[in-house]
């Protein structure tokens, strides 16, 4: 694959922008026998093979990726939307050769999977492969998803019991039971919870506990299948999914 392609298809911009970037030295390339070694590329036309390979551009160094699958730890006071309301987009937390990645429809750059409201942190998962994404949103996956819920009040024996046995969320159209698969006392007091979910409704844990009598204060989802949020990824910052990492996302013992 030509190096300009392999630029745009990476979201470095158009193929004239991208081509503009290599005649004026602005690209290098990692050589495959020497991982060390960086040679500057000044002809856009010179092919590469594109898988695994890395290369700098303005100083900064990138791997191609024929899809882009990213974990980032959503900071609050952040909407997972590309047209915000009210609190800062997610998106501009990620570099623009993602939120530039080309589609071949009208939306650019790699989505949100599902979203988590504007208050609520941890793993967030982006992509731009539109079938990954079908298949990690859909209510038919049953992936298990791990958040860790600050309440307002300690809870008792029997609201603990209802969440595990299912309550009617009665804001919805044909209200249904929501049950957590699992609640673990993570501080002996009833008062922070590890609460799994295999199902991702509306706002689900702050309706769940509001129907027990309870409110939510704070809200952190910490794993999805196997796959756990990195102890040394900060807010707002994020990173590549490996193939390992994709693997853990369909585990549904955890």
């Amino acid at each position: 694959m030509q190096l300009q392609e392999i630029l745009y298809s990476q979201g470095f911009g158009t193929r004239r922008v991208c081509a503009g970037l290599i005649q004026q030295g602005f690209v290098q390339v990692y050589m495959e026998n020497d991982p060390l070694a960086l040679v500057n590329i000044n002809d856009s036309a010179i092919e590469f093979v594109a898988t695994g390979l890395r290369f700098r551009v303005q100083g900064v160094d990138w791997e191609y990726f024929e899809k882009a699958y990213v974990l980032l730890n959503k900071p609050a006071g952040t909407e997972c939307s590309q047209k915000p309301s009210t609190y800062p987009s997610i998106y501009t937390l990620l570099p623009s050769p993602l939120r530039l990645r080309p589609q071949k429809s009208a939306v650019q750059g790699v989505q949100a999977v599902g979203r988590l409201d504007q208050d609520t942190t941890g793993l967030l998962l982006l992509s731009d492969d539109g079938q990954f994404i079908h298949q990690m949103s859909s209510p038919k996956k049953h992936s298990p998803k791990v958040y860790e819920v600050t309440a307002k009040h300690p809870l008792d024996d029997k609201q603990v019991q209802r969440l595990l046995d299912g309550v009617v969320l009665d804001d919805d159209p044909k209200p249904v039971r929501a049950a957590a698969c699992e609640i673990v006392d993570a501080d002996g007091a009833c008062l922070h919870l590890r609460l799994t979910l295999t199902e991702g409704k509306y706002h689900q844990v702050k309706r769940m506990l509001a129907a027990v009598g309870n409110r939510v204060e704070g809200l952190h989802r910490s794993r999805i299948g196997a796959l756990e949020l990195p102890a040394d990824l900060a807010p707002g910052q994020w990173r590549w999914l490996r193939a390992e990492d994709l693997q853990k996302l369909t585990a549904k013992n955890l």
